[in-house]
């Protein structure tokens, strides 16, 4: 390439040979047949090399945009380099939602439903599981179709596939009746009460975030994002589980601003607005910065949150925000919420990859015991030797990677370690 490509945070910057944006479907066709080897980008919003390749680049994002719902199925098809805030525009326009959202608007369906991304809530799933279809171009250049009907057996391996089993170019997705939100944030949260109301302070939302720096005595900034009716002018309680409600708009980075925070003292609005955390006009979260997440079991939460309390002193200088959050099960094979009601601790960090790496060595020796699965976009340091006890489905899709990619044209530098070919 002539140019530069990093992701969004500035941290990777991308060694392929050649950089793509087709036009056309068949133009991706085209390109992928003839390539030694390729990867998809979607919006850069990883923090690994999960998107990078030595062969070709390619971006869907130039593709025919596709938004096609379907009223009668309760479903959307769309393009996969369509970002979530734009499709969540034209669903809620219909009367639909998403039943879940990420954090950031920003990022693109096909990139968020690969990597495993999911926003929060005791009944939501991550953004995957509400794939019902998928398009992919393969490794010959095919365009084929594969969903939960027509391939029930192995489609549990085919959503969440780290871009290794081809370039999606659409995805299905499940839909509800649209609804309204409200958020409301409570301010200082003691430790006590929520190790003490832990069930209770997650079941009182449809999606709740805590925001802590891991510092003792432990205090938390909670957001409770509630569903609501028309009408609806009840100002937030005084106080709530022992936190003081906000008297203004909040930044999960406590020395930002709320100015690119979603509406929050309790003002009512449509769901695609409240569930992010962040509005899709705005820079998200920080930028300069890294990222890592761990999911683990649900029941493990209260020994977690104390342990990594025990850490706050070796956090605090890389620290920008840590956010707990909880996530439903679901039956994707890679995903780290896989057959478990899931536990998630988010970690923001300072853009020092050396700093922040002995510290990931700490977390995920204190974490290891509750089993702890990493994001798969994200920064972390467990080998496939830690990895893949974790996940029921690893070495079946181990296998489907193998018989669907043979000569390794969508495998790159983390795919080969983490899924070798089976000997």
């Amino acid at each position: 390439m002539n140019r530069a490509l990093t992701n969004w945070a500035g941290n990777v910057t991308f060694g392929a040979a050649r950089y793509h944006e087709p036009a056309s479907v068949p133009e991706l066709q085209q390109i992928v047949a003839a390539a030694r080897q390729v990867r998809a980008l979607g919006t850069g919003h990883s923090f690994n090399r999960i998107a990078d390749t030595a062969g070709d680049l390619v971006s869907v994002a130039a593709l025919p945009r596709i938004i096609e719902l379907d009223p009668d199925t309760a479903t959307v098809r769309v393009s996969g380099g369509v970002r979530y805030g734009d499709l969540a525009v034209r669903v809620n326009e219909a009367g639909f939602a998403l039943r879940n959202l990420g954090s950031l608007p920003h990022i693109s369906v096909a990139g968020a439903c690969a990597t495993g991304t999911h926003g929060s809530g005791d009944a939501n799933q991550i953004l995957p599981a509400s794939v019902s279809a998928v398009e992919v171009v393969t490794a010959d250049g095919e365009l084929v179709t594969v969903s939960r009907e027509s391939d029930p057996d192995d489609f549990g391996g085919w959503v969440l596939a780290l871009g290794s089993l081809g370039i999606v170019v659409s995805l299905t997705l499940d839909l509800q009746p649209a609804f309204l939100m409200r958020q409301d944030i409570y301010d200082g949260v003691p430790q006590e009460r929520l190790l003490d109301q832990l069930d209770e302070i997650f079941a009182s939302a449809y999606s709740v975030s805590l925001f802590t720096d891991w510092q003792r005595p432990g205090r938390y900034q909670t957001w409770f994002k509630l569903r609501a009716e028309v009408g609806d002018t009840t100002p937030p309680a005084p106080t709530r589980f022992g936190g003081t409600a906000a008297d203004s708009g909040r930044h999960p980075i406590p020395q930002l601003t709320g100015e690119d925070a979603t509406q929050q003292l309790g003002v009512v609005g449509p769901w695609h607005e409240r569930l992010p955390h962040f509005r899709p006009e705005f820079t998200p979260s920080k930028g300069d910065e890294l990222q890592s997440e761990y999911l683990f079991p649900r029941e493990h939460a209260a020994e977690a949150i104390n342990a990594l309390s025990e850490m706050g002193s070796l956090l605090a200088p890389i620290l920008l925000v840590s956010e707990i959050r909880t996530v439903a099960a679901d039956g994707l094979w890679l995903s780290p919420a896989y057959h478990q009601d899931s536990m998630a601790f988010h970690f923001t960090w300072i853009r020092d990859l050396e700093a922040v790496t002995p510290v990931l060595v700490e977390i995920e020796r204190v974490l290891a015991p509750f089993e702890a699965r990493p994001h798969w976009g994200k920064v972390f340091v467990a080998g496939p030797e830690q990895v893949s006890p974790l996940y029921q489905r690893y070495h079946d899709f181990q296998r489907l990677l193998a018989r669907q990619d043979p000569s390794g044209k969508f495998r790159n530098e983390l795919i080969d370690r983490y899924f070798a070919v089976p000997g």
